[in-house]
């Protein structure tokens, strides 16, 4: 067995926490996390892979053939609509921010008086 396709995702969210870090703008860093947590999805579905295996459709199928686990499916499902709500909701709240600061750089950000 192969580490590759467990490297990708590692790989994927290094690119994402070094745009993190090296950010100067909400948005990007925003843009940046949502591509730290495709890592996630990637590797969810690399747990869930199986060589010659079909879809968990249990209709037209013997009860002996090999199907892929549809809870890592799920899982992965689930992974996708919460990185989307996080993402909506960080970029409200840079609009917000961009709002009432008139910017959107972090290191402008730094005092809290209005």
């Amino acid at each position: 067995m192969t580490h590759l396709p467990y490297l990708i995702p590692g790989w994927i969210l290094l690119v994402g926490v070094y745009g993190i870090v090296t950010s100067r703008n909400l948005v990007h860093a925003v843009v940046c996390l949502s591509v730290a947590q495709s890592a996630t999805y990637v590797l969810l579905l690399t747990v869930g892979y199986q060589k010659k295996a079909t879809a968990p459709v249990f209709s037209d199928i013997k009860p002996t053939r090999h199907v892929v686990d549809p809870l890592v499916q799920a899982m992965t499902l689930t992974d996708i609509v919460v990185g989307a709500t996080v993402t909506a909701l960080l970029l409200a709240l840079t609009v917000q921010v961009a709002k009432r600061r008139g910017t959107v750089d972090p290191d402008q950000l730094r005092s809290l008086e209005p």
